[in-house]
């Protein structure tokens, strides 16, 4: 509870924050004061990662488009390109310690389709040495074996994300019947999802849907079909997204959550429904058969490929929250807050940006590093607790 007495110590006053990024100075108002104040700061990022949120882009939906950004304190980046295969080098999959593949099987009656599901760790690994296909493969393989369809999941290591802004950069998988996901997840009754189903894919229409989900126990009352409950949004996607890799991005914030590609706003859910926990970021790609969801099985091996995932957020840990008190002495100093920057339809360079490749932009952070394998930042799995405050500003 004392970082939850601190931030709140710290709307009491109003400072200026000017942080200079990326070639440019941003003036900041918030209601921020300094609980310490030191002249110079530490290390660059060590108060956090400023993120706009909200209706990014003006559009015929929201005229008096307002920018906001919030502020985050930790962070997980990964980029899946400089990955190799298992048994070819130490920067593999299972060497890397924000990420673990998962094995696990479900019945039919389970997965709720014609068959069950075999989450197997060999379904997940580095793609091709081309580099348009590298990054990390989750397969759904196309036999059927002992009535479960053998398919992928990975899971972030840290379990205290609440609040904050997740983006993967993905291709879809060309072959029909799966679901390609990537989503938080608490519970059952606290999840949000972006699911693209391969058989809804219509070239000849240029129709490319992707759904929307709060899993909620609205749609577990309703015998888990979000799609009949108000927290289910389908949106259609202005490309093809098994051409090409793009950014998808959940926002998840107090009362509302935002969806977006590549910088423009897809949908907004707000209510009841949102989440009040904290969670952990899945990657997966599944198929049962359903033929009212998934379909499939698909006909041959059926790839997702993810080229990076890029996660700023607040911990519900306490001593992740005594780590930013300690290191944010103060928020005005030169460098101390980044902006991060952000892929627009117009302008896709910025998911080349990583700060974890930016010397002294990641100082105790918990940041997984390709040459080596390195395990960086403080971090003990212990404490756990639900608390979490995001630090609000508007341009």
């Amino acid at each position: 509870m004392a970082f939850l007495a601190g931030v709140l110590t710290l709307l009491l006053a109003t400072a200026t924050i000017l942080t200079t990024r990326h070639h440019h100075t941003i003036p900041l108002s918030s209601t921020l004061s300094l609980l310490i104040l030191t002249p110079l700061a530490l290390a660059d990022c060590e108060c956090g990662y400023l993120s706009t949120i909200g209706e990014l882009l003006p559009n015929s939906h929201a005229p008096s488009h307002q920018q906001h950004h919030a502020l985050f304190t930790d962070l997980i980046e990964s980029d899946f390109t400089k990955l190799v295969p298992e048994g070819e080098g130490e920067a593999t999959i299972s060497a890397n310690t924000d990420w673990v593949r998962q094995a696990f099987n479900l019945s039919d009656q389970r997965a709720r389709g014609k068959y069950g599901e075999m989450f197997a760790v060999e379904n997940v690994d580095a793609a091709g040495k081309e580099e348009e296909d590298k990054g990390l493969k989750l397969v759904v393989r196309g036999s059927v074996v002992e009535d479960m369809v053998p398919v992928a999941e990975i899971d972030t290591r840290r379990l205290d994300m609440y609040w904050g802004t997740f983006r993967a950069s993905m291709k879809m998988t060309k072959e029909r019947g799966t679901c390609s996901a990537f989503f938080w997840y608490f519970n059952d009754t606290q999840e949000i999802d972006m699911e693209f189903l391969s058989k809804d894919f219509d070239k000849s229409n240029d129709s490319y849907p992707v759904n929307l989900v709060l899993q909620s126990r609205e749609a577990v009352l309703n015998g888990y079909d979000s799609a009949a409950t108000s927290n289910f949004v389908k949106a259609y996607l202005p490309f093809d997204p098994t051409e090409g890799f793009h950014e998808y991005r959940i926002d998840y914030l107090p009362g509302r959550v935002y969806f977006y590609v590549d910088g423009g706003l897809l949908g907004k859910i707000e209510g009841e429904a949102v989440p009040s926990s904290a969670g952990h970021l899945i990657l997966q790609h599944w198929s049962n058969g359903n033929r009212l969801w998934s379909g499939g099985p698909p006909g041959r091996d059926a790839g997702l490929v993810v080229r990076y995932v890029k996660a700023y957020f607040n911990s519900s840990r306490e001593e992740r929250q005594r780590d930013w008190e300690n290191r944010c002495r103060d928020p005005g100093a030169e460098g101390a807050v980044c902006m991060v920057p952000d892929v627009l339809p117009t302008n896709g360079t910025a998911g080349e940006w990583f700060f974890m490749e930016r010397g002294n932009m990641t100082n105790n952070q918990t940041v997984w590093r390709s040459e080596g394998g390195r395990w960086e930042g403080s971090t003990r799995l212990s404490g756990w607790v639900v608390l979490g405050v995001v630090v609000w500003f508007m341009l």
